[in-house]
């Protein structure tokens, strides 16, 4: 008989570990299950009342709702979304902190910002809730009728036409850049701060032409602007008539700007299904969608596989672009 059944202390010692494990076993598998059992943060790194932050309050109710808990929007701005990159870095990997942002943070900024913090590494990409598509729009009085015009017009006045942005490193910015890698064309960067005074540069005449994300629509309907194309591989629901760069003889330039959510390194997998599954079901509510329409935006789920494999393609085209056009935002 082996000695430890033989001594009474310690067969009862044994008998009390195992009814132990027993016990604790269930519980932290019920403890898993019933996430969340807490408000969760969502950490947005860009100011309130832009798309990013817009987007995340517009989900964050439904979300909410499907979870059984509060989700709370906090901003912390700054480094163009590496300081909320951060803040959920550090963060536990419990699925009580997300972020959201759009996939520039992470397929753009390890090349344009010197940092220690690369959301490709320190995060994990649960799942993308929507894009917004950027629009050609072109200053009153610029004598161009088609996108083929004012790549002519480029060709033969190389660096006298301008374009606008809402800033350095921008979506807008790198997207207009890759038009000009494709076409070869040598046009002047105009930054302002923000979408808004890129666009009013464009109706004041101060700049030829810039990629807008839908704030000029009004603008177009009454004529004070033209759109010529949409940087996308799909045409614009509010302006069908008007065709992709593709169709207007701009090969391979189909790029949305997107946005997602990324959790730390380490949430368990079982939490992550279940918030992309809520994340999935807050996103197909007719409410929901209406609200992202009326922000220009379309509600759009990817999985975290279809996710990585969107940041992946995004990356390896704004990668080049950044290197080979030496855009640099420090």
């Amino acid at each position: 008989m082996p000695a430890a059944t033989r001594n009474p202390f310690r067969r009862r010692l044994l008998g009390a570990s195992l009814i132990i494990g027993a016990l604790c076993a269930p519980a932290t598998l019920h403890a898993q299950s019933a996430w969340p059992t807490k408000p969760l943060r969502v950490v947005v790194g860009f100011a309130p009342g832009g798309g990013t932050d817009l987007m995340a309050r517009i989900l964050a109710q439904p979300l909410g709702e499907l979870l059984g808990q509060s989700v709370i929007v906090e901003n912390k701005p700054g480094a163009s979304g590496n300081i909320a990159a951060g803040e959920v870095i550090r963060a536990p990997a419990d699925g009580y902190t997300l972020y959201i942002a759009p996939t520039t943070v992470q397929s753009a900024n390890p090349s344009l910002i010197k940092s220690n913090i690369n959301p490709a590494k320190d995060l994990v990409p649960l799942a993308a809730i929507g894009r917004m598509q950027l629009h050609l729009i072109v200053r009153p009085g610029l004598a161009v009728k088609d996108l083929g015009d004012l790549i002519a017009m480029a060709r033969a006045n190389p660096g006298k036409l301008t374009y606008a942005s809402s800033g350095p490193g921008t979506t807008p910015h790198l997207i207009t850049e890759v038009f000009l890698q494709q076409t070869g064309l040598e046009i002047n960067h105009i930054p302002y701060r923000g979408a808004g005074p890129s666009l009013q540069a464009v109706l004041a005449g101060e700049t030829d032409f810039v990629l807008d994300p839908g704030i000029s629509f009004q603008h177009v309907r009454t004529g004070k602007v033209r759109m010529l194309a949409v940087a996308s591989g799909r045409r614009s629901a509010a302006f069908p008539d008007v065709p992709t760069m593709g169709e207007a003889g701009v090969a391979g330039l189909d790029l949305d700007t997107w946005f997602g959510i990324w959790v730390p390194v380490g949430t368990p997998p079982e939490v992550m299904a279940k918030l992309s599954q809520a994340v999935a079901k807050a996103l197909e509510q007719p409410a929901l969608r209406q609200r992202f329409n009326e922000i220009i935006a379309e509600a759009a789920f990817l999985n975290s596989a279809d996710f990585r494999g969107l940041l992946d393609k995004e990356t390896a085209v704004l990668t080049r672009v950044i290197k080979e056009r030496k855009i640099n935002v420090e």
